[in-house]
């Protein structure tokens, strides 16, 4: 429901540097000045290095993982902050781990399972080690899929977030997402559809605030994609928003 939308003029370019693939992303600003990324990944033995990024003002973004062993995962995200991580998978279960490694105040987990028939349940949780020591934060759900039919309810701090999408047919889909509460059974929601047309994949969607959205992206030319995004509030046209993104 949000792939595809933008409001923003980028351009993705990726090229190749020996055996290594670099990638120049670049974005317009409002006031026209262009702002640049460049970024590349590789891997060296059983060492990953997933994404290292160059950003305009002179951060970065580093991601690492690397495996020791079958099912077992070990990552590192750099930049803002440092994040250590472990995954594991073993069956139908999957498990994660990260913890905040430069501000020593948060460890995350997260717990995925299937039960069999379409069906997969699990939660994740966030442990405060800093100031306020205890649990800061939880939330648990589910999915289930059957035929065209996907569905799933997420629960977290007092609300249940519910997403849905049908499939009618190899070209054409429905969503929609819906947040309810006791306070607001019926909170903020979504609906959408995606049709594969002739001009390429077109996605419409209208919300709750009013805002009507739509967006085409088409192949042109071989390793060549263009997506235009437009939005506006109701049929007050004076908040019209486009979008415009290149990728090769």
């Amino acid at each position: 429901m949000s792939d595809d939308y933008t409001s923003k003029v980028t351009l993705k370019c990726k090229k190749l540097a020996g055996d290594k693939t670099v990638t120049i992303e670049t974005e317009r600003a409002s006031n026209g000045a262009l702002s640049s990324k460049v970024g590349t990944k590789f891997s060296i033995g059983g060492f990953a290095v997933d994404k290292i990024q160059l950003k305009p003002k002179g951060d970065y973004a580093l991601e690492t993982s690397t495996s020791p062993m079958s099912g077992l995962k070990l990552t590192f995200k750099g930049g803002s902050g440092a994040d250590v991580g472990v995954e594991y998978t073993t069956g139908s279960v999957f498990a994660t781990g990260v913890l905040d490694a430069k501000d020593m105040s948060k460890i995350t987990t997260s717990l995925c399972m299937g039960v069999g028939y379409g069906a997969n349940v699990g939660g994740t949780l966030a442990y405060s080690t800093g100031k306020s020591v205890g649990i800061s934060s939880y939330s648990v759900g589910g999915n289930y899929s059957s035929g065209p039919l996907f569905a799933s309810l997420t629960t977290s701090k007092g609300q249940a977030n519910l997403g849905l999408l049908y499939s009618v047919n190899s070209g054409l889909s429905l969503a929609s997402t819906s947040v309810h509460s006791a306070d607001s059974p019926l909170g903020d929601f979504t609906v959408g559809c995606a049709y594969k047309a002739s001009i390429g994949d077109v996605k419409a969607k209208v919300g709750s605030d009013g805002v009507v959205s739509a967006c085409v992206s088409k192949s042109v030319a071989p390793k060549v994609s263009v997506t235009v995004s437009g939005s506006v509030a109701g049929t007050d046209f004076s908040t019209f928003k486009y979008g415009l993104g290149v990728t090769m």
